[in-house]
């Protein structure tokens, strides 16, 4: 039976994990912050997160900010798996955040971030969080208030480790100056701009985990946006087909093969797609798939990444 131990390990901080993890966010049923999401169904996705650990997932990536109307994907996994496997490390994030009135805020301020780490350690039922990342939005601007009142926490023995989430590059010395990071999270997959390589690359000379999010995009979510989106999509399907595998998973394969500091953290609430991307562990693409789809020109989604 395939596994996620198949794509190998990586090493954040003294923590092990296999290289192919979870994205709890898709668990909820919508994206967060948006009041339109429709809940998810509670047993299936309860079910889901049990089926990964039994598939040798390890490394789950989540935030207190992951609910949609009745769910909670902190409140999901605690009562899908706790107590928790010893091996399982559990990553969230802080940052963004509800202000007085209810209202999203896309960054809280750094007084505030204790506050969310409490949130989230006592949503999990832990003692502390394993890895938390620093969400800051892709904005330039200094993270060093931020990231430094996290420093203070991991002192104060909250959390074990620390990463960033949706920076650009300067945030990863700056950080890397307060206090050791374990991992990037931006988003990476097939098309991505020269940039994002050489942020991908850098993260793995500095010794640091890059966890793409958005790695797998659907066919139809690719599809219309330029000429290059549209090629990308032929491309993936053709290797798919070679495969015997969808295309979700070999873009999948593709992103695990940029450097053994490469994570994957694909998210999903249904259990066969669950399924379909441990599965992705252990594709191997040849030589010439690999430079066909690092021949694709970059694509800018809806985004503008």
């Amino acid at each position: 039976m395939t596994s996620a131990a198949d794509a190998g390990t990586w090493t954040l901080g003294d923590l092990t994990v296999n290289r192919l993890g979870f994205g709890a966010m898709r668990l909820t049923g919508g994206r967060p912050f948006d009041p339109e999401s429709v809940p998810s169904n509670r047993d299936r996705a309860i079910a889901v997160l049990r089926r990964a650990i039994e598939l040798g997932v390890n490394h789950i990536d989540t935030a207190a900010f992951y609910f949609s109307a009745l769910r909670s994907a902190n409140e999901l996994i605690n009562t899908a798996l706790a107590p928790y496997p010893e091996d399982l490390v559990i990553t969230t994030k802080v940052g963004p955040g509800r202000d007085p009135h209810g209202n999203w805020t896309p960054r809280a301020n750094a007084d505030q971030l204790r506050g969310q780490v409490e949130e989230n350690i006592r949503q999990l039922g832990r003692d502390d969080l394993d890895v938390v990342n620093l969400r800051w939005g892709f904005t330039a601007g200094s993270i060093s208030e931020h990231f430094g009142a996290l420093a203070e926490l991991q002192k104060a023995g909250l959390i074990r480790h620390l990463g960033i989430s949706a920076v650009v590059p300067d945030h990863l010395a700056e950080a890397q100056a307060i206090a050791p990071v374990v991992c990037v999270q931006n988003p990476y997959g097939i098309g991505a701009r020269p940039e994002g390589h050489a942020f991908l690359r850098e993260c793995g000379e500095r010794g640091v985990a890059f966890v793409p999010f958005f790695a797998i995009a659907g066919r139809d979510r690719e599809r219309g946006f330029d000429a290059a989106a549209a090629a990308a999509a032929a491309a993936v399907d053709e290797i798919a087909i070679a495969h015997g595998a969808t295309p979700a998973q070999i873009r999948l394969a593709w992103t695990l093969t940029q450097g053994r500091h490469v994570l994957g953290i694909p998210g999903t609430g249904d259990p066969v797609h669950l399924e379909q991307n441990v599965a992705a562990a252990a594709i191997r693409l040849s030589e010439d798939e690999r430079a066909a789809l690092e021949a694709i020109p970059p694509t800018v989604n809806e985004r503008g990444w």
